[in-house]
């Protein structure tokens, strides 16, 4: 059974423009922590702006947070989502042999890009941004071209959830890696992170705004970086996008 964590808000909406653009608003008169659901999101985006399409039935969620922490600190909750994510997944579906997690904040399901979550900051509030293709996958011609085709759980695990009863399983386990975060660090996150890892151990290309990078993904860091193993040593990137 799952139990809605202490102190947390729930908020359902018909529809919304984006639910970051909602918690924003929010937290100029909220101060406790909320996850805001939309079922129809008309103008949700993704990491740099890029768009994040919703067909109907699909997860488009927003937790509110105010940390009093700093920003090096505060980045690091993308790999608590993914980890969230993972674990709710793995319970709607009963299949965590076919979910990997892709640095630095994508969930795969039998390869396929399945969710992505976007951190950002304001003045006084953290929004994690997360959504989920639950019952279908949008138009191709809707989306940038990747290697990692979207793929819906509906489709890929016969699973059918509503956006509702996810957010009841998503909600708790993210409350439980939460209270791993604060109270033991980053490391018991980033062990657990890399146990679910794409590729590790693997050749990956590292592809940042400047330089693509080649190596074989040997680690991520205590401050969250990519480790690159190269023939002139390790290279850790903050940023980049990861392409196998």
């Amino acid at each position: 059974m799952n139990i809605w964590p202490t102190g947390v808000g729930r908020v359902v909406l018909p529809q919304t423009d984006s639910t970051m653009k909602e918690a924003a608003r929010v937290a100029a008169s909220s101060s406790f922590p909320q996850w805001i659901l939309t079922l129809d999101q008309t103008s949700g985006h993704g990491r740099r702006g890029r768009p994040w399409t919703m067909p109907a039935g699909n997860f488009a969620a927003t937790l509110l947070m105010f940390p009093d922490e700093p920003a090096s600190k505060i980045a690091l909750r993308s790999f608590v989502a993914s980890l969230a994510l993972f674990d709710a997944v793995a319970a709607v579906t009963g299949r965590p042999d076919m979910l990997a997690l892709k640095w630095p904040n994508d969930v795969l399901l039998n390869g396929g890009k399945f969710a992505g979550i976007l951190l950002e900051r304001g003045a006084n509030h953290l929004s994690i941004g997360i959504g989920a293709n639950l019952a279908a996958t949008p138009d191709t011609a809707l989306v940038e071209p990747s290697p990692f085709p979207p793929v819906s759980m509906a489709h890929e695990t016969s699973a059918l959830v509503t956006p509702e009863e996810f957010l009841d399983v998503l909600a708790p386990a993210y409350a439980n890696w939460e209270h791993q975060f604060t109270t033991y660090g980053f490391e018991p996150i980033r062990t657990a992170w890399l146990s679910h890892a794409a590729r590790l151990g693997e050749p990956i290309r590292a592809r940042t705004t400047l330089d693509e990078h080649h190596g074989t993904f040997e680690d991520v860091d205590a401050q969250g970086n990519l480790v690159l193993r190269q023939s002139s040593g390790a290279l850790s990137i903050p940023a980049a996008e990861v392409f196998f």
